[in-house]
């Protein structure tokens, strides 16, 4: 097979995946089209009929497709809009982030899962979910099981939000803009926030969106850190600030100066869904079952802890601030 027919094999196994993924995620859109991609490249990547060169292809492809999708990412924030939430709720969405990732890390090491695991949660809960997976995988040392776990874990636990904060948030008497606010800063994927803060009404899903793309800029920071940390930690090895980081906020600069269209955004956004599905199909093409499915008690464990501690800070961050 040669090099030219092997990036075709690669991009045709991605695009199939791709397209299944959207098929599906059309079909149950709590689960967002990045969740069923790797968890159809696991499906994939357990058959026979994906041979070890369709692997090779497929995995050439999976960093370019991902550092490229996280770059597009970026067209989704705008800074201004962001700063209209004001200093309270920002100072809100800062602290529950911090506290999230660095709680998770530090209950990662109390229920002993491997550090590159406890890393990707630590990014997924805090943040933006499997998209931020994705963003972080690229700068730790991890296992490509760990991926898997870590997106699955946001599946989980994101759609167990969606049934209990609207409850919670009714009990305790909060009003449509505190509801979405709590959506927003706690739940992980951006469809499970629009989900979770529907039954609050229209109001309630406008605030949980543009807070949640404020948890969204504080993807940038967190990877350029780890990134240095792991710098440290390799002798040297790893880049300071990713590449694909600087033009993550390069984008985001340019959405701020509000100058691209409405139709280049929506392109955008399609873009950045399409390569970071096909760049999470392409992981989950290297997963093995067996060591995925050996650590899952304690990988549920931690995804449930961490998911306590989101709702739970982002709830008290919120009554503090606002």
């Amino acid at each position: 097979m040669t090099l030219t027919s092997t990036k075709i094999s690669g991009l045709a196994i991605i695009g199939l995946g791709v397209a299944a993924a959207y098929a599906l995620s059309s079909v149950w859109p709590v689960a967002s089209a990045l969740t069923v991609a790797v968890v159809l490249g696991i499906v994939a990547g357990s058959t026979p009929a994906l041979t070890e060169e369709h692997r090779k292809a497929v995995a050439r492809l999976t960093k370019r497709l991902l550092r490229a999708g996280v770059v597009l990412l970026g067209l989704q924030l705008a800074v201004p809009t962001v700063l209209a939430l004001g200093p309270g709720t920002l100072a809100a969405v800062v602290l529950t982030v911090t506290v999230t990732f660095l709680g998770t890390l530090g209950l990662g090491r109390l229920v002993r899962v491997p550090r590159g695991l406890a890393l990707l949660v630590a990014t997924g809960f805090s943040i933006c979910g499997a998209s931020a997976i994705a963003a972080m995988e690229g700068v730790v040392e991890r296992d490509d099981e760990d991926v898997a776990t870590a997106v699955a874990l946001v599946t989980c636990y994101g759609s167990l939000a969606i049934g209990v904060l609207p409850l919670l948030a009714h009990a305790i008497g909060l009003d449509a803009t505190r509801t979405g606010s709590w959506a927003g800063i706690s739940v992980h994927e951006v469809a499970q926030v629009v989900a979770a803060a529907g039954p609050a009404g229209a109001a309630a899903v406008a605030v949980a969106i543009v807070v949640k793309l404020s948890r969204v800029v504080l993807l940038a920071p967190v990877v350029a850190i780890v990134g240095a940390t792991e710098r440290t930690r390799r002798g040297g090895h790893a880049p300071i600030v990713p590449l694909f980081v600087l033009g993550f906020l390069a984008m985001v600069a340019v959405r701020s100066t509000g100058l691209v269209p409405a139709f280049a955004l929506d392109i955008a956004k399609t873009a950045s869904t399409l390569l970071l599905a096909g760049a999470l199909f392409g992981l989950g093409c290297a997963v093995r079952l067996g060591p995925l499915l050996r650590r899952g008690g304690r990988a549920l464990l931690l995804g449930l802890l961490s998911t306590l501690l989101v709702l739970g800070t982002g709830f008290a961050t919120l009554v503090a601030f606002t």
